[in-house]
């Protein structure tokens, strides 16, 4: 494969992957409302200045949180797929996957409240 067939390949895969990035955010509700929340939190980090450290835990948190909606998304359309019908499992997986969104979202909640209140408590010290 030479280099330009290389790089018409990424290009290729690249747009794939814009394209369902573009899909997920124009259609799925809860990836964006997660999406709202996630800018909220990086405003609170650029305005509270939070260390380095706090800034990777909650990028990685963030990008955790939106990466299992995305799985949840594509589990979900494949299920669809099979229709509840196929199998009794279909709606326990379904339901198995928000669960595992869920868990995901309260702990990046919980992180960021270890991170960010004191924070918050030193605004209100003054």
């Amino acid at each position: 494969m030479t280099g330009i067939n290389r790089i018409d390949q990424f290009v290729k895969s690249l747009s794939c992957a814009l394209r369902g990035l573009v899909h997920v955010i124009k259609n799925e509700k809860n990836f964006q409302n997660e999406l709202v929340i996630s800018f909220v939190v990086i405003l609170a980090m650029i305005y509270f200045n939070v260390t380095r450290t706090e800034t990777v835990a909650l990028v990685l948190v963030i990008a955790g949180v939106l990466i299992l909606e995305l799985l949840n998304t594509v589990v979900e359309r494949v299920v669809d797929i099979l229709k509840p019908r196929i199998h009794p499992y279909a709606r326990l997986i379904k339901d198995l996957m928000a669960a595992i969104v869920l868990i995901s979202a309260i702990f990046a909640v919980i992180i960021g409240f270890i991170i960010f209140l004191p924070y918050i408590f030193a605004l209100w010290r003054f």
